[in-house]
This record gives C-alpha cells, sequence and structure tokens, in this order.
C-alpha cells in the first residue's frame, strides 16, 4: 500500500517537474518563467521527495528526504520572489501582455 501512494506521488512531482520545464520554454518574459520554475520546484520536487519518504519509510533516506523537503519549502518561493524584485529593479520590464503590475507601486516609492 505504502509503494503504491509513494509511487503515484513520485509520479505526480514528476509530472509537475515536466509541466514546469515546459514553463521555462514556453512563457514570454523572465517573471512568468520565474513563476513556473518555482512551481517545479515547490510542488514537484516536493511531490517527489514526499513519495520517497512513503516509500522508504522512517529510515536514513527517509529523513534525508523528509530534510530535503523542509528545506525546499523554506527556501524556494523566498528566492524566487527575491530574484523576481530584483529583476524588477534592474530594470526589466513584464512582456508587453501583462495586465497587471503591482511592482510598479513599489517601485515608485521606492526610488
Amino acid at each position: 500500500m505504502n509503494e503504491t501512494i509513494g509511487s503515484g506521488l513520485i509520479i505526480i512531482g514528476l509530472l509537475f517537474d515536466f509541466f514546469g520545464c515546459l514553463g521555462l520554454i514556453r512563457f514570454p518574459d523572465v517573471y512568468t518563467r520565474l513563476q513556473a520554475s518555482a512551481k517545479c520546484i515547490t510542488l514537484g520536487t516536493c511531490g517527489i521527495l514526499l513519495g520517497l519518504f512513503i516509500v522508504k519509510g522512517v529510515s536514513a533516506t527517509g529523513i534525508k528526504a523528509l530534510l530535503c523537503l523542509g528545506f525546499i519549502i523554506l527556501t524556494a518561493p523566498v528566492s524566487a520572489h527575491a530574484l523576481a524584485r530584483s529583476a524588477y529593479r534592474s530594470g526589466i520590464k513584464p512582456c508587453k501582455a501583462t495586465i497587471i503590475d503591482d511592482y510598479e507601486k513599489d517601485a515608485k516609492n521606492i526610488r
């Protein structure tokens, strides 16, 4: 039973990773690509690690998978936000199809 659930989570994680990589190729600007990569890392890799923990159980490999999962959950969204904010501050504009630009208000208050 554990192997079935773990394998299912690993497959779901692989699908998230695949679609995240596809988004890196298809999306038009740095901000949408960054969003795709952050979701890919957070959901895809964490799904794979959680599936690995369920398959291996409470062993050395399972505990390492849980530690890596916690580290990724804490750092991936924060680093994606920091990269997007620094890209905007350095002058990289969103693509023409962008409707809402919330950073524009913040950038005017900082400068």
